[in-house]
């Protein structure tokens, strides 16, 4: 009897069955995050602006689930009804989105062009508000469905990432408030994660700089960067029935990051 486990607690600690939409799924956290949902036994489509890319990532994982690609840019009004389009006619219906999109482009504040700024709000913020509008009607089919933004620490606190990136994912956290709490009557829960130095291809250059690594360390109680796995594994949670009751809310992925003063 000790190992009895109530179907309950199963149920409320897995994917399976449940429908999701992962944005930039084919590298770095979206890619760690689209491989969580399939080992949880989520059904997952996947977006990349590469079609090829893709289709490898779907031949590499098809023993893992049912798992679905398109190709389309989530910073154009056409690539993101390409994706409404695409998920109507293979779901039908949808749990989760995961909105995990951004780009960056690091220079002083004064250096800018106005076509930069724009480019990085179109993607890092527009487009997740845009898309959370997009498949609201179908989210909202659903009895408990989820929407993940993946933010960063840079959104909280100035990190050196340039004003533009911090600005986006600042104005993020807010947006996920100002939805999660607009869309709660329709049973739909909105949180955001803010990760810090996460081991990806695009902060691996950074982190190849001996002195960038050292400073990051040193701010870092835990003495380490983080995994892409180490944020999939807390944006698989908050899509799960085991919490839901968790809405509005900032997680920091940070290793002590933002708790740390001295």
């Amino acid at each position: 009897m000790e190992n009895f486990i109530h179907p309950s607690v199963r149920e409320r600690w897995t994917l399976a069955g449940r429908k999701a939409l992962i944005t930039g799924a084919t590298k770095g956290i979206g890619l760690a995050i689209a491989q969580e949902f399939l080992a949880l036994g989520a059904e997952v489509i996947i977006v990349a602006r590469n079609s090829e890319t893709i289709e490898q990532q779907i031949n590499n994982w098809h023993s893992l689930g049912k798992v679905y690609g398109v190709a389309a840019d989530v910073a154009t009004s056409e690539g993101r009804q390409i994706m409404e389009e695409y998920v109507s006619k293979t779901f039908g219906t949808l749990d989760i989105l995961v909105n995990n999109v951004g780009t960056n482009i690091r220079k002083s504040a004064n250096d800018y062009t106005e076509a930069e700024v724009a480019a990085i709000f179109q993607t890092n913020l527009t487009s997740i508000f845009e898309l959370s509008r997009l498949f609201y009607p179908l989210l909202k089919t659903s009895e408990n469905s989820s929407i993940v933004n993946i933010s960063s620490v840079a959104g909280l606190i100035s990190v050196r990432t340039g004003a533009p990136y911090g600005m986006t994912k600042a104005a993020l956290v807010q947006l996920t408030r100002s939805l999660a709490v607009e869309w709660a009557s329709d049973h739909i829960r909105v949180n955001v994660i803010a990760p810090w130095f996460i081991q990806t291809p695009l902060t691996e250059p950074l982190l190849k700089n001996p002195e960038t690594l050292d400073a990051v360390l040193s701010r870092t109680p835990m003495k380490r960067v983080g995994q892409p796995e180490e944020v999939a594994s807390i944006t698989a949670f908050l899509c799960m029935s085991a919490a839901s009751y968790i809405t509005g809310q900032c997680i920091a992925v940070d290793g002590g990051f933002m708790a740390f003063g001295f």
